[in-house]
């Protein structure tokens, strides 16, 4: 088993380790070119949490928004049609992407797999 490289924790952000992370990730990956990535895109996903409430999902809207603006590209607003709010920005095949999920869309989602736990699938013994 080889040995990792571990960004010392202490008095450093969370930030500022993610950034360390990905330069070590991208260095390491250049030094092995026989280590695979993925073929088609990475994305960096920032979630804005879990919305409760309209005034939640006020606050993380203006979040998306804040992001929006700090990546300098529109708001994909889904909302109206059922779907969420996201800032995206694409560098090359990685993704960097926040997302709101409204509190109508996670009641939805509840809703929808309440039942999950119930239902079992019929397979018989000899399937494969």
């Amino acid at each position: 088993m080889s040995a990792q490289n571990h960004t010392p924790t202490t008095g450093t952000s969370h930030r500022d380790r993610t950034i360390q992370g990905l330069r070590d990730l991208a260095a390491f990956l250049e030094a092995n070119p026989s280590v695979p990535v993925p073929r088609f895109s990475w994305t960096l996903g920032v979630p804005s949490g879990v919305s409760q409430d309209a005034a939640t999902d006020l606050r993380q809207r203006a979040d998306v928004d804040r992001i929006a603006d700090a990546l300098d590209v529109p708001v994909c607003d889904e909302i109206s049609d059922g779907g969420h709010y996201i800032a995206r920005r694409h560098f090359g095949p990685v993704t960097y992407e926040a997302t709101h999920i409204p509190a109508r869309r996670m009641e939805l989602h509840y809703a929808a797999h309440s039942y999950a736990t119930n239902l079992i699938a019929g397979f018989d013994d000899e399937a494969a």
